[in-house]
């Protein structure tokens, strides 16, 4: 495959991410069109998930698509929806040669659409920076093969791993930097998550804010026993923006339709060692069709996290300041009495994020 080819993969998978976050439960998919040296067409998924990338790209291509060469970053859908097949678009389109970076593993598709396209006399290629496309698209795939989304896990600490004084002043350990940063992640992701914890100490809005953007994320709450304030900033905007709220089976009836009645929407979930099972949260997630679940703690949640072996990124912010044994630990107890037992993660990204330390890892699953 030449460079040129990478370089207009490259691009299409830049493209597809500006739907991450806004298009679940459809992948981020992007698209560019090529003919004779120059891009003819450029798409990606819209909000809500169509339309989808090959049909804004063969829209701005027309006529020039004919004899073309397109560049998807996941394999064309070749089912009926509320929209067309994206392989039968391409056909019609007389397109002449398709590069896909990475299969689609969804029964409905899953070669069909790659299938269609040799069927018609189209050149197809697959494979193309895939390892970058199944980063780009991994919360679709797993959702679809093992049917949870994808967990980002940020946390933002002291140098030594406190996220709050022992009285719990926390505002601000960080910088605006990486506060601001904090906000283009969320844009990014589905939902953003916390513990009931996180929700009364706090009363977080976790919203997007000061980044333009006219979507904002689901809000996931997990509350074993539904003890949220009905006063808080969730409970005040959940008409407004989604809240839904992961809650065990004994949970007040009265307050499971309190919360129903100002726009919630709950999710019951069953208990494992006295608290709600992780694992049967995040499917629960993946059945409501969330692909990108970005958790903001706490502690106990993060620590839940790791345990069950779920967090597949890890974002830390890490300020230079130190509050010392008596602050709150950015982690509850993991029960671990071995280090083999600890979870560990590969690097992706290090940099300094004004005067924090940003770095990025993932989860070697994930990586493979």
């Amino acid at each position: 495959m030449s460079d040129t080819d990478k370089r207009y993969m490259a691009l299409a998978l830049s493209l597809g991410r500006r739907g991450q976050g806004r298009v679940w439960p459809n992948p981020a998919v992007g698209c560019v069109i090529v003919k004779d040296g120059r891009i003819v067409g450029r798409g990606w998924t819209q909000p809500g998930g169509r339309p989808h990338g090959e049909a804004v790209a063969l829209a701005q291509a027309g006529a020039s698509a004919a004899g073309a060469t397109a560049y998807v970053t996941l394999e064309p859908c070749a089912h009926h929806a509320k929209t067309p097949p994206c392989a039968d678009a391409l056909v019609n389109a007389r397109v002449a040669r398709v590069v896909v970076a990475h299969m689609d593993p969804d029964p409905r598709v899953n070669g069909a659409g790659v299938g269609a396209l040799r069927a018609a006399g189209i050149d197809v290629t697959t494979g193309l920076l895939q390892a970058h496309a199944q980063a780009d698209h991994l919360g679709f795939l797993m959702r679809i093969r093992s049917g949870r989304p994808m967990v980002t896990l940020k946390l933002a600490s002291s140098f030594d791993g406190r996220i709050a004084t022992a009285t719990g002043e926390s505002k601000w350990i960080t910088g605006p930097q990486a506060r601001r940063y904090v906000h283009a992640l969320r844009a990014r992701h589905d939902a953003v998550m916390i513990g009931a914890g996180t929700a009364r100490a706090d009363d977080p809005a976790l919203t997007v804010r000061d980044m333009g953007v006219d979507a904002q994320p689901v809000r996931v709450i997990i509350s074993r026993n539904l003890d949220l304030p009905l006063d808080s900033q969730l409970a005040k905007t959940a008409r407004d923006v989604p809240v839904w709220i992961c809650h065990g089976p004994a949970a007040n009836p009265a307050l499971i339709a309190a919360w129903k009645g100002i726009g919630a929407m709950l999710l019951p979930v069953p208990v494992s060692r006295g608290q709600l099972d992780i694992t049967a949260v995040l499917h629960a997630l993946g059945e409501q069709g969330l692909t990108r679940v970005f958790c903001e703690g706490g502690g106990a949640l993060a620590a839940s996290l790791l345990t069950a072996g779920v967090a597949d990124r890890l974002i830390g912010f890490t300020a230079g300041v130190a509050l010392g044994a008596e602050g709150r630990p950015s982690l509850a107890a993991m029960g671990l009495e071995h280090l083999a037992q600890a979870p560990r993660f590969e690097l992706e990204e290090l940099r300094d994020l004004g005067g924090d330390v940003l770095h990025s890892w993932r989860a070697k699953a994930a990586a493979d």
